[in-house]
């Protein structure tokens, strides 16, 4: 069945809309987690996204909105509830759907909406300096505002006995990482428990997103997580696109998709060498990778006079053509760092020393990648087989199939292992869409609409998923939803039972962004 004949059976539900392969439909606050909750144990939806929405100048009401994935159907469903302006509050979706659990924490804190009945109503993004009752999202808070200095105290789950110690890890690092601050419950060092707290470096990228033209709000999106400025750009411009009618032009659409499968084998060079090398001290691997990671990115500069393939994709298409030296220069560097790559890979491989670092490190089972909203490598790794590319196809992925990479034992390995297949498939692209590119203009002009959207885009790290809505010509509500804000919770369940070094190899086969967390 296809969304709407699901929703046709839910007495509960009212279908507002269906366009562009999105279905809108609203519910009860009262009936929204028990809803939701049919939707994914039954009709195995995937619960994508959830976001709130500051209606209280047009109807007295906060919104909450709950986005769904049907891969089959290549559609997506936004469920949305209001919730009265003197009582934002609902029965929580987490207790039946681990999914929510910070998508409820963040409308916390952002909106003062609370989800009842939440099992960690702690804050998430406002740390111990953030005065209680600030919700930097509604509407009536300024962008400009200076808060007074607080001391609300954040209780971090730790566990007593004897013999049992806490490691208290960071927020400032040794590398040039962000800051993150992770708690070891440990006995000797075998991890008993293991907590993250993220959200010291707050952009206020959806604040200063609001009121904007969306032309004028590009930087911020690239901004973003820098690693992944092309996909979030294209999530981005893509729902801008939707909503204004607007048809790329075929050549525009390789384009787009050969600059996202360069940003993803870049990027899969470099945690092919970061694992490698530095998680488990096979220095061989780091060197060479690192290397071949920086003639990327010279690649990159040289062709858009920057090092993170920014600044090139754009409301309507892309901002310049490339020419056929470009194109050849392009494919000869990447097929030569693959293969070179997948050398070195394969000679670690043959490792024993080095297969025992990661084979049954770091385990994810995949129904808890499942319950947790896994994305990306994390969930692929641990054999759930969902990529955007295939489910949702977008740019030219709807002209060429996706072959989806998949492991099941939901280690390090696996994940190591997913990285190298998907590394092929990206160098196949990639030759195939130069020699295969299509004639033609590369924008097209577009004459914004007012609407909304859902545009998702596979980045190297897992989806990314652009819920954006246009009032009068400018920006109303952006939410671009990182992989890393579903993925960084995976720790808790990743971390216990292996010892304290493993730790640092978890985390780099994740390489989670602290940036596209906190917007």
């Amino acid at each position: 069945m296809n969304i709407q004949e699901i929703l046709k059976k839910i007495s509960e539900v009212k279908i507002v809309e269906i366009k562009n392969n999105t279905v809108f439909a609203t519910v009860s606050r009262e009936d929204l987690a028990r809803v939701s909750t049919s939707l994914v144990d039954e009709h195995k939806l995937f619960l994508s996204s959830l976001y709130g929405t500051d209606n209280r100048k047009e109807n007295q009401t906060f919104g909450v909105n709950v986005i769904f994935g049907d891969d089959a159907n290549h559609q997506w469903l936004r469920l949305s509830a209001s919730l009265p302006e003197n009582d934002p509050s609902y029965p929580s979706i987490t207790r039946t759907i681990m999914a929510a659990h910070w998508y409820e924490r963040y409308m916390q804190d952002m909106f003062g909406v609370i989800a009842v009945g939440h099992p960690d109503p702690r804050r998430l993004v406002n740390h111990e300096n953030i005065p209680e009752g600030t919700h930097p999202l509604r509407k009536d808070f300024a962008v400009n505002t200076k808060l007074e200095k607080a001391n609300v105290p954040y209780p971090m789950h730790h566990i007593e006995g004897e013999g049992i110690f806490e490691i208290p890890v960071g927020p400032i690092h040794a590398g040039i990482i962000e800051p993150g601050h992770f708690r070891f419950n440990v006995a000797g060092e075998r991890i008993l428990t293991l907590e993250g707290k993220l959200f010291f470096t707050h952009k206020g990228v959806e604040k200063l997103m609001e009121g904007k033209n969306p032309k004028d709000a590009l930087p911020y999106v690239e901004g973003i997580s820098g690693d992944m400025a092309a996909s979030h750009c294209l999530a981005y411009v893509q729902a801008i696109e939707t909503i204004s009618n607007c048809n790329v032009t075929d050549r525009a659409k390789m384009l787009r998709t050969l600059v996202l499968e360069l940003e993803r084998l870049t990027m899969h060079i470099h945690d092919l060498a970061n694992i490698g090398g530095m998680g488990t001290g096979y220095s061989f691997i780091a060197a060479n990778g690192f290397r071949i990671k920086e003639r990327m990115m010279r690649l990159s500069d040289d062709i858009f006079g920057n090092r993170f393939w920014r600044e090139f994709i754009t409301i309507g298409g892309v901002t310049k053509d490339l020419n056929d030296l470009q194109l050849k220069k392009i494919l000869e560097i990447s097929k030569d760092a693959y293969f070179e790559m997948n050398k070195i890979v394969m000679l670690a491989l043959a490792s024993d020393g080095f297969l025992d670092r990661m084979q049954t490190t770091g385990v994810l089972g995949q129904e808890a990648a499942r319950a947790f909203g896994a994305l990306g490598i994390a969930a692929r790794g641990s054999g759930l087989d969902r990529d955007v590319r295939r489910d949702h196809p977008y740019a030219a992925y709807q002209k060429y199939p996706t072959t989806v990479s998949l492991k099941k034992k939901g280690d390090v390995h696996s994940r190591y292992l997913v990285r190298i297949e998907e590394m092929k498939v990206s160098i196949d692209f990639i030759e195939k869409i130069i020699a295969e590119m299509e004639t033609g203009d590369v924008s097209v002009p577009v004459e914004i609409k007012d609407g909304y959207a859902i545009s998702a885009v596979e980045s190297w790290r897992g989806e990314i998923l652009c819920a954006l809505e246009i009032k009068n010509g400018v920006i109303e509500r952006c939410f671009p939803r990182d992989p890393s804000f579903c993925n960084w919770a995976l720790f808790g369940i990743m971390g216990p039972g292996n010892i304290v070094p493993d730790f640092p190899l978890i985390n780099k086969s994740l390489n989670l962004s602290y940036s596209g967390t906190d917007l």
